[in-house]
């Protein structure tokens, strides 16, 4: 993409860290700061439908929902005019934070924004055995922790095929993680946006207010807090579907295909041109493996979340 219509550099184009699957960039110029995305196009897996996302970015930030002005979208390079604001760490935030996320949700979904692309229907990858003896023959750091889970990620699998989601389906962000978040004068504001797209809502609830009610792991869940997204969201005029385990599913699910990208990239044993560093990778992989199945042995706790809601 051209960047040159973003007016003369004041310095350099600086590197962002931290990005899980592309690369940004900060370019200051005499037209303002921008963010700019470079998108990993050597080893996606699937294809980024940035013509649809950057319509549904037009859209919500006409709309008013709080995030950085989408500037420019082809399936190269993202632009985005910057937003400075406090990162939001793993850990709990704030009810009232919560509570406005669930607000931003709920308006969010209101939006009548054309989308042609249907929900994915592909099955679940079932390979962990295959990618667990490769991991064993290349001295995977981690290879032995992956040899162990192998049965739980396959039951991971099954759960996430053969869920029901009760429904509706939602045009939404899909992606509302507190890494994807930051605090602007205490307020919420809604970064990432290129994996939107339609999603049960149940999905989007449940995993939009565990992660903002939670630390890294499990052993601290702010009820409150993760009731909180969902009063913000009823009290912006929406509704709640059923309790059940599809609240959980499909951030589990991502969480399982996230792992699995990762574990690939770190077989291949080479530093990738684009995405993530392949440390951060390696890391990922770590993560998921020890996440992943402490998420699976307390989806029962999880749910109780949900039967607590209106309880003092």
């Amino acid at each position: 993409m051209e960047l040159s219509r973003l007016g003369t550099p004041t310095g350099a184009m600086t590197r962002v860290h931290g990005g899980f699957a592309n690369r940004t960039y900060r370019l200051d110029t005499d037209q303002g700061s921008f963010a700019v995305k470079e998108m990993n196009l050597a080893d996606r897996r699937s294809t980024y439908p940035a013509a649809d996302v950057f319509r549904f970015e037009r859209a919500t930030f006409a709309a008013g929902i709080p995030m950085p002005e989408p500037i420019s979208a082809d399936h190269r390079t993202l632009v985005h005019r910057w937003v400075d604001g406090e990162r939001v760490p793993e850990a709990p935030v704030s009810e009232a934070y919560a509570f406005e996320i669930g607000e931003i949700l709920a308006r969010l979904h209101t939006l009548d924004v054309d989308w042609p692309r249907p929900p994915g229907e592909e099955p679940t990858p079932r390979d962990w055995p295959d990618l667990a003896a490769r991991a064993a023959a290349t001295g995977q750091p981690w290879a032995e922790e992956l040899a162990a889970q192998v049965g739980t990620l396959l039951a991971i699998a099954d759960l996430v095929d053969t869920c029901e989601r009760p429904g509706p389906v939602v045009l939404t962000h899909r992606d509302v993680q507190p890494w994807n978040l930051l605090a602007r004068h205490g307020r919420p504001v809604v970064l990432d946006w290129e994996l939107s797209g339609l999603l049960d809502l149940s999905g989007e609830l449940g995993s939009t207010a565990l992660s903002l009610a939670k630390g890294p792991g499990f052993d601290d869940v702010r009820p409150a807090v993760f009731r909180s997204v969902l009063d913000g969201y009823v009290s912006a005029g929406a509704a709640l579907p059923p309790p059940g385990p599809s609240w959980f599913v499909f951030m589990i699910g991502g969480w399982l295909g996230h792992t699995r990208w990762n574990v690939r990239r770190c077989l291949a044993g080479v530093e990738p041109g684009g995405g993530p560093d392949l440390a951060l990778s390696h890391r990922s992989v770590r993560d998921g493996l020890r996440g992943l199945p402490d998420m699976f042995g307390r989806l029962p706790d999880l749910q109780e979340l949900l039967s607590r809601r209106g309880r003092p």
